[in-house]
């Protein structure tokens, strides 16, 4: 993988935050400013060292995709940050809340669907690749056992996850999730490939 389709990952997820943000915007009646500080493909082995350990607790959104690229995404949040950004959006002080509940879990998978969404759009986009969301869940577990339960039954997967680091900042608060997509074997190489094809066509 060269540094051109490195750049090329990283526009996809300026591309998808941008698209977040708005719609963020509007279900949220209030600005959220987002950042993709990284983008970029990561070993499977060592996706735990970028995003926190197997044993921490996280809440996740998570689908399945099908079409020209199929795989598993889920969008994950620490558990701190997940509470302190319940508590942005509910309006309520930051250190209130001690768990989700049913209002939080429903504010969570909203924004995870469209967090998620605008990035799958955005690759779709960049890519000329067509891809099929199932519907979303929500999770929250420990980090080691949502991805190895999520990834049981979806047969070989390749050896790189994409990942998107993004950052959410409310009124000077910021938090962090991450969006790991584990690509089905064969569609990695068909997303470099057309993302190439994009790229010598500028």
């Amino acid at each position: 993988m060269n540094d051109d389709v490195v750049d090329i990952l990283q526009e996809v997820g300026n591309i998808g935050i941008g698209n977040a943000a708005t719609a963020l915007a509007e279900f949220l009646n209030t600005k959220v400013n987002v950042t993709v500080p990284r983008a970029s493909l990561v070993p499977v082995e060592e996706v735990f060292d970028h995003i926190g350990g197997a044993e921490e607790i996280v809440a996740a959104v998570l689908l399945r995709v099908e079409g020209d690229l199929s795989g598993t995404v889920l969008f994950v949040f620490s558990e701190g940050s997940v509470l302190k950004l319940i508590s942005q959006l509910l309006g309520q002080p930051i250190g209130s809340l001690e768990e989700i509940g049913g209002m939080g879990e429903s504010v969570l998978m909203e924004v995870g669907n469209i967090l998620t969404g605008s990035f799958l759009n955005a690759i779709s986009m960049m890519s000329n690749l067509t891809i099929i969301p199932a519907v979303p869940l929500f999770t929250f577990d420990m980090l080691g056992s949502i991805i190895s339960s999520s990834l049981l039954g979806t047969g070989m997967m390749e050896d790189q996850v994409l990942l998107i680091e993004t950052k959410l900042a409310q009124e000077g608060d910021e938090v962090t999730g991450n969006l790991l997509f584990f690509f089905d074997v064969g569609t990695l190489n068909s997303l470099l490939s057309s993302l190439q094809v994009q790229l010598e066509s500028l």
